[in-house]
């Protein structure tokens, strides 16, 4: 039997992809009232508001499916209740880049990641590459821009 993959998050990101999913549940009536409406004005094979309607429903019903597997799979992390010396999950960090400027990111599930918000996903290539480190290790990341290092400074568990 298969092993379903569990999908770490933080609780306000579980909180956000069920506060979607409630908002695509509740425009799915809405949908049907324009497929209706749409089919009211005859001939189909040349109706745009129908085709439209059917588009945007297929893609509703998409979301939902997808958000609705990412919630069953969803392991809630608090990293408050973490602690240790290594980088995990949860984990927020302060590193030094090359010109030994701070830069604070937490680590977090990929449904979460915002960079300007300094929330990384633990996918990225900066999160994998922080993940398991210790304060004073360097890190060398390559990204898009090119090569990337940075000097751990400090773990918190906030």
């Amino acid at each position: 039997m298969a092993s379903i993959e569990k999908l770490p998050m933080l609780q306000e990101g579980y909180e956000k992809l069920t506060s979607e999913l409630k908002a695509l549940r509740e425009e799915r009536p809405k949908i049907v009232d324009a497929i209706e409406e749409a089919r009211a004005h005859g001939d189909l094979s040349e109706n745009a508001e129908y085709h439209a309607a059917k588009e945007r429903q297929g893609q509703v019903e998409a979301t939902i499916a997808d958000l609705e597997d990412k919630i069953s799979r969803a392991q809630i992390i608090d990293p408050t209740t973490l602690s240790g010396d290594r980088i995990v999950f949860g984990a927020t960090v302060t590193l030094l880049d090359d010109d030994d400027k701070p830069v604070r990111y937490q680590i977090v599930g990929q449904a979460e990641a915002d960079a300007k918000l300094g929330k990384i996903s633990y996918n990225s290539p900066l999160g994998r590459a922080l993940i398991g480190r210790k304060v004073e290790d360097e890190v060398e990341v390559t990204v898009p821009s090119g090569d990337k290092f940075y000097v751990v400074e400090k773990i918190e568990f906030i």
